[in-house]
């Protein structure tokens, strides 16, 4: 695929909102398990 503009690629024809909120929700669930491994 090729985009036009960084905001075409950020939206990622219109599903931009699910792709990034799942890569941000992914990326807090890995933190908070490498947090609570540290923890104990």
């Amino acid at each position: 695929m090729q985009w036009g503009s960084l905001s075409e690629f950020l939206a990622m024809g219109g599903y931009g909102l699910y792709v990034w909120g799942s890569y941000l929700v992914t990326g807090l669930c890995i933190l908070i398990e490498l947090f609570s491994l540290r923890k104990n």
